[in-house]
Formats: C-alpha cells, structure tokens, sequence
C-alpha cells in the first residue's frame, strides 16, 4: 500500500512569499522550484503528479514536502553543510600581522606575500593575502606627507579654512599658483600591435626635449571656474602680470581674497602692488602646508587629463593643450567642497577636498 504524502496548510502570508518565489524572475531558482512543490502539494495534488509535471524525482518533492510541514519557510533553506574544517585560525592571523610590522630579512628592502609564507613556513601565500586585504594592508603602497613646522599653523590655517567654509560677503577667494617648467616633450605614441591581434596602447621611452613653459593660475572657490596665464618664467613681474589680468576680470571694487604658498615671488618685503590694490588681500598657506591651497587639486587634473603622456613638439602646443583643456573644463566645472572638519598639523593625509555633485 503506498503510504499517504504529507498533508500541506498554508497561511495567507506563506502562500504570498511562496507566489513570489515562484513567479519573481530574480529569485534564486532552487527556491522557485521548492515553492511551486509546496503550492501545488497546498492545492492537494499528489507526489507523483508534481514530480512528473516538474521534472523531479519522486523522492524530491517528498523531501521538501516533508522539510515544509515540519519546519515552514525555514525549511525550504539548504541543510547546513560541515565542509572542510579550517586550516588557519586567529594564531595565524596574529602571526602574519606581527611580522608584517618588522624590519623584512637582510638583503630585503620590502616585505612580499611570498616572503612572508616563506618565513612563516605553513602558511599559504593566498592566506597571506586574504589577512592583508581584510586589514587593508598594501605592501607595495607608498604614503607621502607633508609636516608643517610653522609656529602660526594653526592660525594661518583657520583662516584659509574659514575662507573655504564661510566666505565673506560680497568678497570673491581665489586659489593661486603657478606649475613651473612644464615640458615640451616629443614622444612617439599610439597603439602597438601584437602578434596575436592585441593592441597596447602608450608611448616611447625616448623622448626629444623642445624647450618648457611656466603656467599661471587662479581657481575661484565658488564656482570651480579656472584663470590662467602662461610665461617664461616664474619671477616676481610674470606674477605681478597674472595678477593683473586676474583682478581685471572683476568689478573694480571687487574684494579679492587670494590664497597663496609661501614661494618669496609672492611675498616681497615690501609690497608696493597690494599698497596699490587695497581691495586685494593675500593669505598664505603655512610652510611646507600647500595643499591647503586647493589649485593645487587642479593641478593634479591637469597633469592626469593633458600632460601625462603627451607629445609637444613646442611650448606653444603645450599652452594651446592646457588653453584647450580649460576652455572645455569651465564650463562643466564644479566647485571643490572642503570635507575635512579638523585640520592637523600632522600632514596630507588628515586633509582633503573633493568634487561637488
């Protein structure tokens, strides 16, 4: 006598998830399957019936039937599996931070995840990785940062800070400095062809020197919108020149807060040009504290966008590039957002500013 199948109830709500399982294209489909077996075992057709029209095994459908009406949703999950027991425990992690943090062997400048298993001996270079990866380690990774020695750092900075979060009325601030000496650098590049059908594209390590260029430039802290000027040289008249041209871009009474490093072109001892503009006020970044000025951000998408790997035949081409990149970036440009709420004097890396979405 064949023995009689599970009998199956469902509540409204149980019947709602099991309609959804079955009929949601993003479920996973083991459990789409397992929720039409108990939908239709609900709707009191047999085992052999569902097992033919699913095309399951018997044995199939009474196993989820049974899992369900002894145990409901939650039985529907897969049985817990013991799977391989663990090779490594806490003790090894401890291991591997720990020697991480010593001087590497004789003759090693650096740390490896090879050279860490080899010294640990039964521990697996993958091992190694997976605790650095988990504790953010890079071993390769290199940090730079800056500290400033200036007695009035904390001054000084708040001030610029203040100037960034909280300017003043009817006063426009202004990133200045200037990128001196960019290259003129004639390179071949394009794309290499490979054997195989590959193409790699870059440039040649050889290189032809065509003379360099100085650049100028103002970045205004509320709208992005960048200013610039190119010369020769970078002495105290070529500064004087650019900011010239930059005040001229504004109403005549217009106060002007400008922000600058410490470079002895922008700070004679006596400063017969700001005597004559009083509606100009400098503010200087602390010593070896520029990255409070945020053109130097600028900088650093200029060099990434136009200057890295580019070939100029002339410091003419280099000026129209840089003119061409501007011309394209005011238009789309957003103003830097000062994030950071502290500022230390420890260094780089406990300040930053980003894009404004």
């Amino acid at each position: 006598m064949p023995r009689k199948a599970t009998p199956i109830s469902l509540t409204e709500e149980d019947r709602a998830t099991l309609e959804h399982w079955a009929g949601s294209p993003t479920s996973e489909q083991r459990f789409a399957v397992r929720a039409r077996i108990i939908l239709s075992a609900a709707d009191g057709q047999p085992t052999a019936a569902i097992a033919q029209r699913l095309a399951l095994r018997t044995a199939t459908v009474s196993k989820w039937r049974t899992r369900f009406a002894r145990h409901g949703l939650g039985g529907l999950e897969d049985a817990p599996r013991p799977g391989q027991p663990k090779r490594y425990d806490e003790e090894t992690e401890h291991l591997i931070l720990d020697l991480v943090s010593q001087p590497p062997p004789a003759g090693q400048a650096t740390w490896t995840a090879a050279l860490l298993a080899e010294t640990l001996g039964e521990v697996s270079v993958h091992q190694v990785w997976r605790v650095l990866r988990q504790h953010k380690i890079y071993l390769q990774r290199r940090r730079s940062h800056g500290v400033s020695t200036d007695p009035e750092f904390a001054a000084k900075a708040a001030d610029i800070v203040g100037l960034y979060l909280d300017p003043p009325d009817n006063a426009v601030v202004v990133c200045v400095d200037e990128k001196p000496s960019i290259q003129a650098l004639e390179r071949a590049q394009g794309y290499l062809r490979l054997p195989r059908g590959a193409a790699l594209s870059g440039f040649s390590p050889r290189y032809k020197r065509h003379g360099t260029t100085t650049l100028f430039a103002a970045l205004e802290v509320a709208t992005g919108h960048i200013k610039a000027g190119h010369a020769k040289r970078r002495r105290r008249r070529e500064f004087l020149d650019f900011m010239n041209e930059l005040i001229d871009e504004y109403p005549a009474d217009q106060t002007l807060h400008v922000i600058l490093d410490n470079l002895n072109t922008h700070k004679p001892k006596r400063d017969r040009w700001l005597a004559r503009h009083p509606n100009v006020h400098f503010h200087f970044t602390p010593t070896n504290a520029c990255w409070l000025n945020l053109i130097e951000i600028w900088f650093s998408i200029l060099s990434r966008r136009v200057l890295r790997g580019a070939s100029f035949t002339s410091p003419r081409q280099v000026r129209n590039a840089i003119d061409a990149f501007i011309a394209a970036y005011n238009p789309k440009a957003h103003p830097f957002e000062w994030k950071k709420q502290k500022v230390y004097q420890g260094g780089l890396h406990n300040t930053y500013a980003e894009l404004c979405n």
